[in-house]
C-alpha cells in the first residue's frame, strides 16, 4: 500500500470513530455504570396508590355505570 492510501484509511477510521463516539462513551463510559445501576433500583420499585386516585377511579366507573337517556327519549 502506497502512503495516500494509508492517509486515506486513517481519515476514514478518524470519521468512523468521531461519528460513533457518543454511542461508545454512552455503552462503556464512566457514567453507564451508575446509569445500568440507577435501572435495576427503579425496576424494583413499587407504585403505591393513594386514596385520591383511588376515589376518582371509583367516581369514573361508577359514571360510567350509569344509565343514559337517549335524545329521542327526552322529548316525550
Amino acid at each position: 500500500m502506497s502512503w495516500p492510501w494509508l492517509v486515506l484509511l486513517a481519515l476514514a477510521v478518524a470519521v468512523v470513530v468521531g461519528a460513533e463516539w457518543q454511542r461508545v462513551t454512552r455503552l462503556a463510559g464512566a457514567d453507564s455504570r451508575k446509569e445500568r445501576d440507577r435501572r435495576k433500583r427503579k425496576a424494583g420499585l413499587k407504585l403505591i396508590r393513594t386514596e385520591v386516585e383511588e376515589f376518582a377511579e371509583s367516581v369514573q366507573r361508577d359514571l360510567a355505570d350509569l344509565p343514559t337517556i337517549e335524545e329521542k327519549d327526552r322529548r316525550r
